[in-house]
């Protein structure tokens, strides 16, 4: 014990000044070099001082024991050991040694420190020492890969330590040399001079650190931890050089025939080299004094089963050992191979057994396999993606890695799993292009059966495997390769899919409050939703590509991609197998109901032959999932020959290349359900043995030597596996039964009996399970896994382009929202709440980007819910309580930044934003002018008459509404009604958390800008904008007539608020709006009864609307003004409450438009309108100033108004409302108008062809005669003023028409309609004693001079017609008539005088021009007789005053005899008859 601790103390001793002369070395180092030379000679110096110094330690310690001691005290014969010897003779040379240190062979002063550790005669602190100084001579980094013979020093140094002797004195000294071998190694491998070791030496280093490992087990925890740390850092330290290791094919020696078939063939075990240095000693063991310090006397059964393969042994199965020659090259890939693969096997503890489940219990201790899978960890995380350059360490990860990775991760340790988690992870990240397959297979396999508790799975692997899948959705492209390389795989199945529904699935609280696993599922979920949104800004977005299409069949199974690095090719290709595989699986369905009816459905569909052959049919069967596989297993049994082709195709689908013949039947019999008949059990192991033996035959002779075995097989496993089988069949019995079966021969021994063990261990399920369950990976399928990963298609690798996104999210989007809610309902925390918050903007974006507007919708109607607003009327303070609701709030804002960044894209989801801001206007919290439209403020421009602004003509004075008075509305409104400013009752003060609740909601209704989403409609796509207003449409609601409640008027009347300011808003696409709200505002038109403020703002806003669009809408200027026909069907009660108002706009919109309203349709509703006001006290002042404005020196008249203008008009000079002075100036309007005109008859000569001039001429005289008909209805008005006002202007309309070239005829209608008819109707009215018309004298007398003037003035045209007689007979009459009028009951003396006087006046303009004279002619002068006929009449002294040189009783005495003609000596004599006739006529008209 006292040797013991003095050793120990020394050691310390020695340690502390080792230490010290450390940092001496360090200090030393780190001086700036001013003399190569001298650094050198320092150097040189040092190292000798160091060695010396070590020589000492180890010489001392060596000393103190007495065998050392003693030994050359007893005599001159007994000379020192030749250990001491050594190290003395060490000493003596050291400081003769002059060369620089590279050029000095480090094996002469390492050997001696190496004879020492060999040696089996020192104790355990000798060893010790002798080891820590080889380690500080290492550390020193004065060898490298350039000193002298380093290669043999180097190995010298590993087989001296790896075969390390000394006595055990007692279990801390042991422990603390085995530390020290351990740095040794260590420290052999992070040196320079490492890259000189062998690849047998880096194993025979491994293979020792492991052995300690082993061995530690039994030790203290402190040499424990520190062996497998060293292990750690060796294997991170070998796996780091790979990248910088040259590539497999130049390393290794290219003859080696063994190599060939490495790399031809990648698939099979590997194990370590069989042979090994002479002088290696790789597997030797650290022997002691009295017995051999063996390794794992206390370690687990599975180690010591594990050691006969450790690394060197060339233990293992088909093992394909290196060359002898490699082993010895320095260190590179095949030592990596070696201590991979010795890694891999450490996992390999349950051997010939199933990988479920069942035979994974905790049996063993797990501190082994998490130790091995640390250290794989490690490796793959230094490796990395060079390890695909080196074919076998790249076939270890495929296979035998990966097999043991799905079967640890079935492991109920959590930890285990958590590190298969990893390590997937990391090859994932590094060799997903090498692992597609094998990846599928993890997460069909592993984390879809461990993440849901129906497969049995603890609380604790649902965790971890929920974990790992999380952190795979938090790589970006994660879930895009998954769908581009599984999902749209024809062969493989949807893991995209099933991983997105199970991240759905477990975030949903199902009856239980919201866990950890909820919380952790959504991060994913919402992980893979933010990296799409992401995506988007990078181009290649899929939503321009077309739906898929399929013409006609085409052999699609086995089909390849001209190009898979190119997304141009592989895009459209993987989007074409998706659709394949989609209508795949709608066959299968049909197929599983009616197979007959599948098949013909899959033909319609393209994907089958029109005309079936076997092949298609076969592959059909093998490769879609979901099949009935007792269907399937019925029609490969059917007798039928296209069955029989069928089964041998189908057979011909499997790969039994180098397979036992039971895990290929296993494999067979997987995919479809055997028939129970015999018959058809024959005919598909006919077609299964055919198959097998031509690409397996091994020892069978023949295929019928395969078929009699796989029934035996079959039969064997009924046997065995049958609970009514009560006799089990012996493993004799099987041999005894397949004697002779071989070509006569028998099969080997060995052969039966392994295949009788793992049918009687492992069933073949004849059944197999249905389904898309996620299936155990039995050995069976692992080896068909491997074989089908040679023919996959290649990994393609996505970049950060969303190139599938709109697939892939169409696929989720549903689960997600409605997880993201369900998620979100249940939180309670704020952090929670933003997650959700960030998952329902990011799903907005990707619905809004790949234009998917019905899950943008499904969104806007989930957060809806949440804003609270929707069910707000249940809660007594809403406001308060919305105030204290941070999820309602969040909500609420979430919601408006929806609609306001992604509002293109949202259809009936306005429906619900629209619900929720009528809330929100019902509670007063909206802006003032939440409504207010863009146009407002940038078209203030000023009317020239009045000097107002025409834009804000809609103004609050206008728009009183006549119902029940609003509430005070907007946030302030709001506020001050909470601090009852505005309450007449007093009530008790709010509290800070009111007024802090308050203002929480004041502050997030401003965050909403519900403003904008009305204010910016203009840049809303169509149909955005469409289904905007009708929403608004749907939410104010149909109008009732009769009484609604104010709350309802209210609602309807804010709705059309907001659809006006949406109208205004988008005036460019107004065809778009137009019909939608024309209709909505007839129907509060004419369902309207009484005055109210939605007919208010119905009315007031379809003006405002045809204002502001029509300067810029030419072409629809007739549908705006159409509309404005809705004013006149008003109820007449509405009508008269609001027609002052209406005419102003109306007056306005004239001003401002009256240039753009062309069309005889627009003006008719104008003036329809005008025309109303006339008799309105209130409104006829401004109608009667829009009429001003148009016909004022004919400023606005236009052919097409010219009418309606002129009838207007003639309302207004009609009507009593107002002073006469109006009805004045309503006529001088309409006798103004006639040099309207007059102008437009000139320009038409001027500027027109004549075809265009002579129509023009027509109008303008129909215009003519419809102005001077209105004025001679205005001469019969009861006002006196008025009334000879319109006589004159009626003759200024009649003579003053020069230049306008009006056709005789109308004017024969212009006396007959106008003049004759005026001229009697005042008669009929003087003669009727009416007391309403006063000094109608006068009248007449203007009437009768009216008459004479145009008679005169129009004289040389009338002349000419031939009815002119008739027409002077007719004036004749009414001057007769006028002479012997009574006026109230006695004769005028002004008519008595007035009448004749005009007569002869008239009489001597027609003798002047030769109208009426005598003339002899046959037939008679009708004319002159009739004449004077009539004017003796009224005064028989006219025709002497007239005639004065003719003698009239000559005149009477030839009436007779001469003929009267016209003028014209071609007009026709007019016989006595006609002149009588016509003479009644004339007096009649």
């Amino acid at each position: 014990m006292l040797q013991s601790s003095t050793c120990s103390i020394w050691l310390n001793c020695t340690e502390m000044g080792r230490l010290k002369l450390n940092t001496g070395i360090k200090s030393i180092e780190e001086e700036p070099e001013e003399h190569d030379a001298a650094v050198e000679s320092n150097r040189v110096d040092l190292l000798a001082y160091v060695i010396n110094s070590e020589v000492s330690a180890v010489l001392a310690v060596m000393r103190r024991n007495v065998r050392w001691g003693g030994r050359y005290i007893s005599g001159d014969d007994q000379l020192e050991d030749s250990l001491i010897q050594s190290l003395k003779t060490l000493r003596k040379q050291i400081f003769t040694w002059q060369n620089p240190w590279h050029t000095i062979d480090p094996a002469l002063y390492l050997q001696p420190f190496l004879d020492v550790i060999q040696s089996d005669e020192t104790g355990a602190p000798i060893t010790g020492v002798a080891l820590l100084s080889v380690y500080k001579i290492l550390t020193l980094d004065v060898i490298d890969q350039y000193t002298l013979n380093v290669e043999d020093a180097m190995q010298l140094v590993v087989d001296a330590v790896t075969s390390c002797r000394f006595e055990v004195t007692d279990p801390a000294s042991e422990e603390m040399v085995l530390m020290k071998i351990l740095q040794v190694l260590l420290a052999c491998m992070k040196s320079k001079a490492s890259v000189m070791l062998s690849n047998q030496h880096v194993c025979t280093i491994v293979n020792t650190c492991f052995r300690i490992v082993h061995q530690a087990g039994s030790k203290s925890e402190l040499l424990q931890r520190i062996s497998r740390h060293t292990m750690h850092e060796l294997v991170k330290c070998i796996f780091s050089h790979l990248p910088d290791v040259e590539s497999a094919e130049r390393t290794m020696v290219n003859g080696v025939a063994s190599l060939k078939q490495e790399i031809g063939g990648m698939d099979n075990d590997y194990a370590f080299g069989s042979k090994q240095m002479e002088n290696g000693n790789g597997n030797s063991e650290l022997d002691g004094q009295a017995s051999t310090v063996t390794f794992g006397s206390n370690a687990s059964t599975a180690l010591v089963a594990r050691e006969e393969n450790a690394i060197g042994t060339g233990g293992g199965k088909d093992a394909l050992p290196f060359d002898l020659h490699l082993m010895t090259e320095p260190y590179g890939v095949p030592c990596m191979v070696e201590i991979f693969h010795f890694l891999c096997s450490l996992l390999n503890v349950v051997e010939h057994s199933g990988m479920g489940t069942r035979s994974n219990t905790i049996a063993f201790d797990e501190d082994v396999p998490l130790f091995a899978l640390g250290l794989i960890n490690s490796a793959v995380e230094l490796g990395g993606p060079s390890i695909r350059c080196h074919p076998r360490l790249l076939s270890l990860i495929q296979d035998e890695l990966f097999r043991n990775l799905m079967q640890f991760g079935l492991s109920m340790s959590p930890l285990i799993l958590s590190m298969v988690c990893s390590i997937v992870l990391n090859l994932y990240h590094h060799l997903r292009t090498e692992l597609k397959l094998q990846l599928e297979a993890f997460f069909s396999c592993v984390i879809l059966r461990l993440a849901q508790s129906r497969y049995g799975a603890s609380y604790q692997q649902q965790e971890v495997a929920m974990e790992a899948l999380v952190d795979f959705c938090r790589q970006k492209t994660f879930m895009v390769e998954m769908y581009g390389n599984l999902d749209c795989d024809i062969t493989c199945s949807n893991v995209f899919e099933e991983l997105a529904n199970l991240l759905s699935k477990s975030a949903f609280p199902v009856n239980c409050p919201l866990s950890a696993m909820h919380i952790l599922a959504l991060d994913g979920l919402i992980a893979v939703i933010q990296g799409m949104a992401e995506r988007i800004g990078n181009g290649s977005v899929s939503s321009e590509q077309g739906p898929v299409h399929l013409e006609e069949y085409t052999p699609f199974w086995m089909v390849k991609c001209d190009d898979y690095s190119d997304p141009n090719h592989w895009v459209p290709f993987v989007r074409r197998r998706k659709y394949i595989k989609r209508r795949l699986m709608i066959g299968a369905d049909h197929f599983n109901r009616d197979p007959k009816k599948g098949l013909e459905f899959l033909q319609g569909t393209h994907l089958l032959p029109d005309k079936l052959d076997p092949q298609s049919v076969a592959c059909f069967f093998r490769y879609t999932a979901g099949l009935d596989k007792n269907l399937v297993g019925d029609f490969l049994g059917n007798h039928d020959e296209f069955c029989v082709q069928v089964l041998h195709e189908f057979a011909w689908t499997f790969d039994f290349q180098d397979m036992n013949l039971d895990t290929a039947l296993r494999l067979f019999l997987e995919t479809f359900r055997l028939p129970g008949e015999s018959q058809k059990i024959q005919r598909v192991l006919e077609a299964f043995s055919e198959r097998y033996y031509e690409q397996s035959p091994l020892i069978l002779a023949n295929k019928d030597a395969a078929l009699l075995l796989s029934y035996s097989l079959i039969m064997l496993n009924t046997d065995q596996h049958n609970v009514q089988v009560k006799k089990k069949m012996t493993e004799e019995d099987f041999i005894r039964n397949n004697r002779h079966i071989n070509g006569g021969n028998d099969l080997p021994r060995e052969f039966l009996t392994e295949l009788y063990h793992s049918i009687c261990k492992n069933e073949i399920r004849t059944t197999p399970e249905q389904g898309f369950g996620y299936p155990e990976m039995t050995p069976s399928r692992w080896i068909d896994l491997m074989h089908k990963s040679k023919k996959t298609a290649p990994f393609i690798l996505s970049d950060s382009r969303a190139y599938l996104d709109h697939d892939m999210f169409a696929i989720m989007s549903g689960p997600t929202i409605a997880a993201i809610s369900v998620v979100f309902d249940n939180a309670e925390h704020d952090d929670v709440y933003q997650t959700c918050i960030d998952g329902f903007l990011a799903v907005a974006k990707i619905s809004a980007c790949h234009h998917l507007e019905d899950v943008l919708d499904d969104l806007v109607v989930s957060l809806c819910k949440f804003t609270t607003l929707l069910n707000s009327s249940l809660v007594e303070e809403p406001v308060l309580a919305f105030g204290d609701d941070a999820k309602a709030r969040m909500a609420t804002v979430t919601v408006f930044t929806i609609a306001n960044r992604y509002g293109d894209y949202i259809r009936t989801g306005w429906r619900n934003i629209l619900d929720c801001i009528l809330r929100l206007h019902k509670l007063g919290l909206l802006p003032a002018r939440v409504a207010s439209d863009a146009a407002d403020e940038s078209e203030l421009t000023a009317d020239p008459v009045h000097g107002k602004p025409i834009a804000n003509s809609l103004s609050s004075v206008h728009m009183q509404s006549m119902g029940t008075p609003r509430r005070s509305s907007g946030l302030m409104g709001r506020f001050s009604q909470l601090l009852n400013l505005d309450t007449e009752e007093p009530r008790s003060q709010p509290t800070e958390q009111q007024l802090a609740a308050h203002q929480r909601t004041l502050q997030t209704i401003q965050k909403c800008h519900v403003d904008s989403i009305f204010t910016e409609s203009k840049f809303l796509q169509a149909e955005s904008l469409l289904q905007l207003a009708r929403a608004l449409i749907w939410a104010a609601g149909r109008p009732q007539k009769g009484n609604s409640s104010p709350e309802d008027e209210d609602t309807a009347v804010f709705c059309l608020e907001l659809l006006i300011a949406i109208t205004l808003n988008n005036r460019d696409r107004i065809v778009l709006l137009w019909q939608g709200v024309y209709e909505h505002i007839a129907n509060i038109v004419q369902s309207t009864v009484m005055p109210c403020a939605l007919v208010e703002k119905a009315v007031f806003g379809l003006l405002r609307i045809c204002q502001r669009l029509l300067p810029y809408k030419e072409n629809l200027a007739d549908e705006l003004l159409r509309s404005l026909q809705l004013v006149l069907k008003l109820d007449a009660r509405v009508a008269d409450a609001y027609c002052e108002q209406i005419t102003q706009e109306v007056t306005r919109l004239v001003k401002a438009n009256a240039t753009h309203i062309r069309s005889l349709m627009g003006w008719r509703t104008i003036t329809s309108l005008l025309s109303i006001t006339a008799r309105h006290p209130e409104a006829s002042e401004a109608g009667f100033d829009a009429l001003l404005f148009i016909m004022t020196d004919a400023a606005h008249l236009l052919p097409a108004n010219y009418v309606l203008c002129v009838d207007a008009a003639r309302q207004f000079s009609e009507s009593r409302v107002g002073q006469a002075e109006r009805s004045v100036r309503a006529l001088e309007l309409m006798a103004g108008s006639v040099n309207c005109l007059a102008r437009w008859s000139h320009d038409a000569k001027e500027t027109m062809g004549e075809e265009e001039s002579a129509k023009l001429s027509q109008d303008i005289g129909e215009m003519w005669l419809r102005l001077v008909q209105g004025l001679r209805k205005v001469c019969l008005d009861q006002r006196e003023e008025v009334r000879n006002h319109a006589l004159l202007s009626l003759q200024k309309c009649l003579t003053g028409v020069d230049e306008i070239n009006l056709p005789h005829g109308l004017w024969l209608q212009c006396f007959d309609l106008v003049i004759f008819t005026m001229l009697d109707d005042l008669l009929e009215i003087a003669q009727g004693h009416q007391k309403e018309y006063r000094n109608m004298e006068g009248t007449l007398i203007i009437a009768v001079k009216l008459l004479s003037k145009v008679f005169l003035q129009l004289l040389n045209e009338l002349a000419q017609l031939t009815t002119f007689c008739k027409l002077w007979l007719g004036v004749l009459s009414r001057m007769e008539k006028y002479l012997k009028v009574k006026v109230k009951g006695k004769k005028n003396e002004n008519l008595q005088e007035t009448v004749p006087e005009l007569l002869k006046n008239t009489l001597l303009v027609m003798k002047s021009k030769g109208v009426l004279v005598q003339r002899s002619a046959l037939g008679g002068d009708s004319l002159w007789e009739l004449t004077w006929l009539h004017v003796n009449n009224i005064a028989p002294s006219l025709q002497a005053e007239v005639f004065p040189d003719q003698d009239r009783e000559q005149s009477h005495h030839k009436l007779g005899e001469t003929g009267g003609s016209l003028v014209s000596d071609e007009t026709d004599s007019v016989s006595s008859k006609e002149s009588v006739h016509a003479e009644v006529v004339g007096t009649g008209g």
